[in-house]
């Protein structure tokens, strides 16, 4: 009986652990990614980068394809601690309808954990109107390639 007790705390505990890894390895990737939104954020409210597309009309979508993000995509940090690769950011330009003198972009980035199945995914749609810059962050919950 106390075999079968120890062997099943055993077994709990280890379960704990790989749960535990695993948290702690989605962080690494969201904190990544939301540094990445943010450093990228930053580039493009200054004019340093910006889409290499057209706006289009719309929302964008070319970041759901997995070719059009990886060629648009960049690393805004070298290296992130515990990352599988660095994270990255897309651009892409975004005509308003309705505010047609705003300038708009929607941002997607992604951060890894440990492997390349880690993976979070963040967007942040940045609007500058008559100088006013609007952010609206969300978090894409599965990945789109």
């Amino acid at each position: 009986m106390m075999l079968a007790t120890s062997a099943a705390w055993f077994e709990t505990s280890v379960a704990a652990a790989r749960g535990a890894a695993n948290l702690q390895d989605q962080f690494v990737a969201f904190h990544a990614a939301d540094s990445a939104l943010t450093l990228c954020a930053q580039r493009v409210a200054a004019g340093e980068v910006l889409s290499r597309e057209a706006a289009v009309n719309g929302e964008p979508a070319a970041w759901k394809v997995s070719a059009a993000f990886n060629a648009a995509a960049f690393a805004p940090i070298a290296v992130w601690p515990g990352s599988f690769e660095p994270p990255q950011c897309a651009v892409e330009a975004w005509r308003l309808a309705t505010r047609p003198a705003a300038s708009a972009w929607l941002l997607t980035a992604r951060g890894y954990g440990r492997t390349r199945d880690t993976q979070a995914w963040l967007q942040l749609q940045l609007v500058v109107d008559n100088g006013i810059v609007e952010r609206h962050w969300r978090r894409i919950v599965a990945r789109p390639f």
